[in-house]
């Protein structure tokens, strides 16, 4: 118990030190932005009065540290900021877009389980015969493909040509649930990649573990092959495993721009392009440090959740 309790106390202050690193990596990234913000919201024909009011909004004529320290100061107090374009809270961005891209996370992580892992240790049971050598081709051509790629593949077939799906979710907005037929698609773009990596590290896992001593023992003493299978062998896999599934989730949630673009999902990944193409700053730190903190947070539940499966692996994300 000791042991675990300087681990995490370890990795509590690790994360913070990362957090903090979050924040000034992103100030320090938005002031070096190339042109003059204030210049670009003011529009085609900026005029220096309106220029002036922008920059005294975003406190461009203060120096660097004072604007670095209010900021700081906001977040420690759950003030993410102003959009420059709206006037709305950025937090209220980041809550209308965060239930559609919650939606496609949970949607896609209640497939990924039960997909990744039955397929890895299947394949792990069958080491060397016809269905694990195709599973390990079929999962390693489909990680090959670009989600982009994929996804305008299956828009071609499965929207254009059979019509048997919408090609995006144009007019449905934020109410997905209640058009299920338009997050068939991205669901199976996000699916592709992690399904692929989860099965294969699954497999190795569950390759590895067969072969170790106490499975060998296990046999020995003539337990069935089954209780083998998934009471000795599988959670000596689960810890590289839980971690692939952080990865998964930090990205199905942080880095899902490219999906929702191409299927027009008003999730943050599009909230994130339109800030970004209309020079909204605010916005746009506000949710560089939300996905910053998120990928943070993830890790290190994983990295506590690992470190509890296999406490000698001394893992970190």
């Amino acid at each position: 118990m000791s042991g675990l309790r300087s681990f995490v106390a370890r990795r509590l202050l690790l994360g913070a030190a990362q957090v903090v690193a979050v924040v000034l990596l992103v100030f320090a990234l938005t002031e070096a932005l190339p042109g003059d913000a204030a210049v670009a919201l003011a529009g085609d024909q900026p005029d220096p009065a309106r220029i002036a009011a922008i920059r005294a909004t975003m406190h461009l004529d203060e120096p660097a540290h004072d604007r670095l320290a209010d900021w700081a100061a906001g977040l420690l107090h759950g003030d993410l900021g102003t959009s420059l374009v709206s006037g709305r809270p950025v937090g209220q961005y980041i809550a209308d877009g965060f239930g559609p891209t919650l939606l496609l996370a949970a949607l896609t992580l209640a497939l990924l389980v039960p997909l990744g892992f039955g397929l890895g240790v299947f394949a792990a049971r069958h080491e060397g015969r016809p269905a694990d050598r195709l599973i390990s081709s079929v999962t390693l051509a489909v990680y090959a493909v670009p989600e982009f790629a994929l996804g305008v593949l299956l828009v071609t077939v499965l929207a254009l040509q059979l019509a048997w799906l919408p090609p995006t979710a144009v007019g449905y907005g934020t109410d997905l649930l209640g058009h299920p037929a338009a997050l068939v698609l991205p669901v199976l773009v996000l699916l592709a990649r992690p399904v692929c990596s989860l099965s294969r590290l699954v497999r190795a896992g569950m390759i590895d573990a067969l072969a170790s001593p106490y499975v060998a023992q296990a046999r020995r003493y003539g337990i069935p092959a089954l209780r083998v299978h998934y009471t000795h062998a599988l959670p000596g896999a689960l810890a590289p495993a839980v971690q692939q599934l952080a990865r998964t989730v930090d990205w199905l949630l942080c880095g899902v721009i490219v999906v929702e673009a191409l299927f027009v999902i008003p999730g943050l990944g599009t909230v994130l392009l339109d800030a970004v193409a209309e020079r909204d700053v605010p916005v746009v730190q506000g949710l560089a440090v939300v996905f910053g903190v998120l990928t943070v947070v993830i890790n290190l539940g994983a990295d506590l959740v690992a470190h509890r499966l296999a406490p000698r692996a001394g893992v970190a994300a």
